[in-house]
């Protein structure tokens, strides 16, 4: 199908890209990246489905979005999901796992050759992961498009964030999620899925970690943020909450957030950030969160304030099942996310 042939009210036709559309990573703009990995999960498992569920369920989705009418036509198209990458990522979830059971038990990989034989093989296979998909922006980002990610669990985009690192003097990341996600090589694992913000902060290009919606984490992650100088600021749930139950409105608190950013900024989006009736299935969900569209209010009011969206990725979608609700939602959060992305660039543009 050509582009000049596309019909945007009509239904997604499956032997195109992603949502139906008549692109390839060759003439998109926009491109993701799919990453099936969740080696070092700690709790439920799926989120390594969540590339093939969602541009399964892309096609369901309807096309026309008053944030950006012409969305369709920005050109936005998937990479083939790797099967290397699936597979190794299925052959060392059941090691990894074996792991966390006897870390649970007590013991200690210092102590048994066997846990520590165990950890480095899966420490170097998530490196492997990283340097692929580093790779892949690298690739991407020499030929002008912009990248995103699509996990997997949220430990996938640090190679699009290293990317991004590298290319830019001063950017930050607005993070949303449930949980800090700065632990120090959780359980042993450099690259868990809970530490993926405490390694992105080890950029020095990177000015300014905003996260939202935190509602669940350490004493450490904690005092990481208290002693960072404002390098990082966490808006935690309840304050959130607190602010709106005492009258503020979201628009403000946005505000608030938004004030906190620099020019350039990377939205890196856990699905657990909003509230669990969007996503029942994530691995670790958590009471409170944000609202579907209170989450994207957010980020259009980024991308309407001047400051340009330099990358994005969703993260920890986990298709149940029973149904395909998380997907559903992960598919339109992702549409939204790349649109919104383009709209940052025009408002630059037009400002």
């Amino acid at each position: 199908m050509t582009e000049t042939a596309f019909d945007p009210n009509a239904v997604g036709v499956k032997v195109e890209n992603i949502y139906g559309l008549p692109f390839t990573t060759d003439d998109a703009s926009i491109v993701v990246i799919p990453v099936p990995w969740e080696v070092t999960v700690s709790y439920g498992a799926g989120t390594a489905a969540a590339p093939e569920a969602v541009l399964g369920a892309s096609y369901q989705v309807d096309l026309y979005d008053p944030d950006y009418p012409n969305a369709w036509n920005l050109g936005l198209a998937m990479h083939a999901i790797p099967a290397w990458l699936e597979e190794l990522n299925y052959g060392l979830r059941p090691m990894a796992e074996e792991y966390i059971a006897m870390l649970q038990e007590g013991l200690n990989p210092e102590e048994h050759a066997e846990m520590k034989e165990m950890l480095a093989e899966i420490n170097a296979a998530c490196e492997k992961m990283n340097t692929y998909v580093q790779e892949i922006a690298a690739s991407e980002l020499d030929a002008g498009k912009i990248c995103a990610v699509l996990g997997g669990d949220h430990s996938t985009p640090l190679g699009l964030i290293r990317e991004i690192a590298k290319r830019n003097e001063d950017f930050g990341i607005l993070h949303i999620d449930a949980h800090c996600d700065l632990r120090d090589a959780y359980e042993g694992f450099t690259y868990s899925h809970a530490s993926i913000m405490f390694n992105a902060v080890k950029e020095k290009s990177l000015s300014k970690l905003v996260q939202v919606g935190i509602r669940d984490y350490c004493q450490m992650e904690a005092d990481m943020v208290s002693s960072s100088d404002g390098r990082i600021v966490a808006f935690y749930d309840r304050d959130i909450k607190s602010r709106m139950f005492e009258g503020m409105s979201w628009m403000h608190i946005c505000q608030d957030i938004i004030n906190q950013l620099p020019e350039k900024v990377y939205v890196s989006f856990d699905v657990d950030g909003l509230d669990p009736k969007l996503c029942p299935n994530t691995g670790t969900p958590v009471p409170g969160g944000l609202e579907y569209e209170q989450a994207l209010y957010l980020v259009r009011m980024l991308a309407e304030s001047g400051r340009a969206i330099i990358g994005f990725d969703v993260n920890e979608v986990a298709p149940g099942d029973e149904d395909e609700w998380d997907a559903n939602v992960g598919a339109r959060l992702l549409y939204r996310l790349a649109n919104l992305t383009a709209k940052s660039h025009d408002e630059i543009t037009l400002g």
